[in-house]
């Protein structure tokens, strides 16, 4: 016990460092511009090792620091979604109210605009968590479009098989022929480029993984002796599907639904970088990494890094989250 807590306590200092790190890098007060990467790319490493080693010495070697980053960087953002309005943040949309900010601010840590202003003097940090609400209600909306069209067929599909079966893949392979670009720039030039317009042509996008996997599970539960057993009971179709092979089907069908959800927002995002999603000022990580168009990004790299950051631990931890989750609860997946 003496030997293991020095050691606890040197990991958790070390991730504490690791941390100061990655804040003293955004600051243009205490490095040039060239150390200011440097620093933060030791930063991040340190708190990585020193993070991974203090979970394994509080919890057990089975502690997976990557997985519980994600869950918790998506926890911290949706509560920064859901408490905004009620955040002490910058001004993140009208412009008269920022007329007193500065513009174009580097990220500082220690002001009062933490990860900088863009060139109308809105607070970055404000304009990303907004931005973040929009992706992913957008996000999270398609996907359960997408997961209660897209499962309700693959099951009537899977279990009904045959020609209900043949019609399905023609549907789903259709959808499939065309690119997913092309099929949302065309859909976006129809529509309105509102939160509800975008989200239903999203939507199309999971519609067709949503029938395959959900077809695929059902035809492997549906020869299983608790359905056999429920049709010899006299159970009714709707009772089998609902009663019998949902609760199996969910499961797998929620785990590539996290996945989908980490899809749709580099989809949105890459809609309103072409200026086909959400308009300005409404802020979108897309249409604010469209700012550092041009010279912008070579004076201003923060314009783009800060949207650009939150876009990526964003995806990056819906992707980890969605992959543990199929792994655990996809019965097709091979354990080694």
């Amino acid at each position: 016990m003496s030997r293991t807590l020095p050691k606890t306590l040197l990991s958790a200092v070390g991730f504490v460092a690791g941390i100061a790190l990655i804040l003293l890098s955004a600051s243009p007060d205490y490095f040039v511009t060239a150390l200011r990467l440097v620093v933060a790319v030791a930063g991040v490493a340190l708190m990585i090792v020193s993070g991974s080693a203090l979970g394994k010495r509080l919890f057990g070697d089975d502690f997976d620091f990557s997985f519980w980053f994600s869950v918790t960087w998506l926890v911290l953002l949706g509560l920064a979604v859901a408490l905004a309005a009620w955040l002490p943040l910058g001004e993140h949309i009208d412009v008269a109210n920022s007329l007193d900010q500065p513009i174009n601010a580097s990220p500082d840590p220690f002001s009062a605009n933490p990860l900088g202003t863009n060139l109308f003097g809105l607070d970055l940090l404000a304009r990303s968590v907004y931005g973040a609400r929009s992706s992913l209600v957008i996000a999270v909306t398609a996907v359960v479009i997408g997961t209660v069209i897209g499962g309700a067929i693959g099951m009537v599909a899977g279990y009904f098989q045959k020609s209900v079966d043949r019609v399905v893949g023609i549907f789903t392979n259709s959808l499939l022929a065309v690119p997913p670009l092309i099929l949302l720039i065309a859909l976006a030039t129809v529509l309105e480029p509102k939160i509800r317009n975008i989200a239903f042509a999203l939507s199309l996008l999971t519609i067709p993984g949503m029938v395959r996997l959900a077809r695929a599970t059902t035809m492997l539960y549906a020869p299983r002796e608790f359905v056999v057993a429920a049709r010899a009971l006299g159970a009714t179709r709707a009772r089998i599907l609902f009663r019998e092979l949902l609760p199996n089907v969910l499961l797998p069908i929620l785990s590539l639904a996290i996945v989908m959800i980490s899809i749709l927002i580099v989809a949105e995002a890459s809609l309103s970088f072409l200026g086909l999603g959400i308009e300005p000022p409404e802020p979108t990580w897309g249409n604010m990494i469209a700012e550092g168009e041009g010279s912008v990004f070579e004076d201003y790299p923060h314009i783009v890094l800060v949207p650009g950051a939150f876009l990526f631990l964003t995806v990056f931890a819906f992707n980890l989250v969605g992959e543990k989750a199929r792994r655990r609860w996809d019965p097709r997946s091979v354990k080694l």
